[in-house]
């Protein structure tokens, strides 16, 4: 019998792919430039040396919006892969591991594709001015173009009209989630502003499914559209859905020239605003195929919907066991309206004392957020965060807490949680920036 075949290092638990991969994320996050500049110049150019894989995808999704892009692109995933489709998938940041970002017909990409892909990109910057996001943005076009799939969908990282993935020219549909104020250092100080950026991935003639949104925002979108002749799919106008009586029971989603349908709570997704994001992936996948998406598919696809670290209570692990008085939520809220959701959804749970953790990027407004939780925490626990942007020292998030009327402790890290938590709280809600919440799974043991 001939012997298995063992990679150099497996033997002592190295894992040289995942290694390589690292290697080659590190060096991107190191040479590239470390300030955002938004440009498609630069990505286009490395995508033409690239072949311009772009232009080898099969029909794409585009999405874009302040609030609710992942879990709306998550859900529209699980109701094509109910409906037999094979997706891939490119979202960000990530909570724990950078391929996270990036699905390949339907399995999140392996190390050595990863480090291979990477390496492809890096070689083909030959001009060496490349970001961090437009090359690896670049790497999961080039690999998806090179295993065969269904649908693509895409989210935005920043903005949309020079977000590195708007190098698409003809997406099947694009969809446009609830707008608000976030990046306003490049995105405008205004509603209509911003929404002018994300406005940015409508394409002539092709579907766009808007979200709820600001008076100010919608009327950008509906302009953008008409000048597009993009037929729009608006909420309160094409589209709506009819409250359920409570949490178990399914809403109705009403859409110009389909019949009702039934849509139940994303299981895993709590929140009423999950249901609106729902709605939102069904009109997508409404708009991939030439029939609406049946019932039973959306029942499926619905329950099936996995997105962590939005509105997710943790699992027993470290960091459970050691507060086992204390139920443990986790959200990436990290600007005003995602603090308002949250602080919203803290009211459907049973009463109780509770503590906010926090931990933000610079640029992002702790005192808006913080103004939602007056009368639903007892107190602030400030956090520092390690990830790719720079962080607000968790000295001045406490500040503005106090400034705000919490009583404020400091902790550098989530084991640490336990020795400033106060007694008698039974809920700690820790929030903030994805890297932090990525640090508690960790903790946890409870990464994707």
């Amino acid at each position: 019998m001939p012997k298995p075949t063992v990679k150099p290092g497996a033997m002592n638990g190295r894992n040289p792919d995942r290694e390589a991969a690292a290697s080659l994320i590190r060096r991107l996050q190191a040479l590239k430039p470390a300030h955002i500049d938004l440009s498609l110049d630069r990505v286009l150019r490395l995508l033409d040396r690239l072949g311009n894989p772009q232009a080898a995808l099969p029909p794409i999704v585009h999405i874009a919006g302040t609030n609710g892009k992942g879990s709306t692109l998550a859900v529209v995933r699980a109701l094509l892969e109910a409906d037999g489709n094979t997706v891939h998938a490119y979202t960000s940041p990530h909570l724990c591991r950078f391929n996270e970002r990036i699905v390949v017909a339907g399995t999140m990409i392996a190390d050595g594709v990863l480090a291979d892909t990477l390496d492809t990109v890096l070689a083909a910057d030959t001009r060496g001015d490349i970001t961090f996001f437009e090359a690896t943005t670049a790497a999961a076009l080039l690999a998806f173009s090179r295993t065969p799939a269904d649908v693509t969908l895409l989210e935005t990282g920043l903005g949309g009209r020079l977000d590195a993935t708007n190098v698409i020219e003809q997406p099947a549909v694009t969809a446009i989630t609830p707008i608000g104020f976030d990046h306003m250092a490049f995105l405008g100080n205004t509603l209509a502003a911003i929404a002018g950026e994300k406005a940015g991935i409508l394409k002539r003639d092709r579907p766009v499914i808007i979200g709820p949104q600001p008076a100010e925002a919608l009327r950008v979108l509906e302009e953008k559209a008409a000048s597009l002749q993009a037929p729009a799919i608006i909420h309160g106008i094409d589209w709506s859905l009819t409250p359920a009586t409570s949490p178990r029971e399914p809403a109705i989603l009403q859409a110009t020239g389909v019949p009702d349908r039934q849509l139940a709570s994303p299981a895993a997704l709590p929140g009423a605003h999950q249901r609106l994001n729902a709605a939102m992936a069904v009109l997508i996948a409404d708009h991939l195929q030439s029939a609406p998406i049946q019932p039973s598919i959306i029942a499926a696809g619905v329950e099936a919907a996995v997105w962590p670290g939005r509105l997710q209570r943790l699992a027993p692990g470290p960091v459970t066991r050691s507060m086992p008085d204390v139920e443990i939520w986790i959200d990436a809220a990290h600007n005003s309206d995602g603090g308002r959701v949250l602080a919203e959804f803290l009211d459907t749970l049973p009463p109780a004392p509770a503590t906010l953790a926090l931990g933000m990027y610079q640029g992002k407004n702790a005192a808006a957020f913080l103004e939602h939780f007056h009368g639903r925490v007892t107190d602030v626990i400030a956090m520092a965060v390690d990830g790719e942007q720079p962080a607000q020292p968790a000295a001045a998030i406490a500040e503005t807490a106090r400034a705000a009327g919490f009583e404020t402790r400091i902790a550098d890290r989530p084991d640490a949680l336990p020795a400033f938590v106060a007694p008698g709280t039974r809920r700690l809600v820790i929030a903030g920036s994805l890297a932090l919440i990525g640090r508690v799974l960790a903790a946890n043991e409870q990464c994707p």
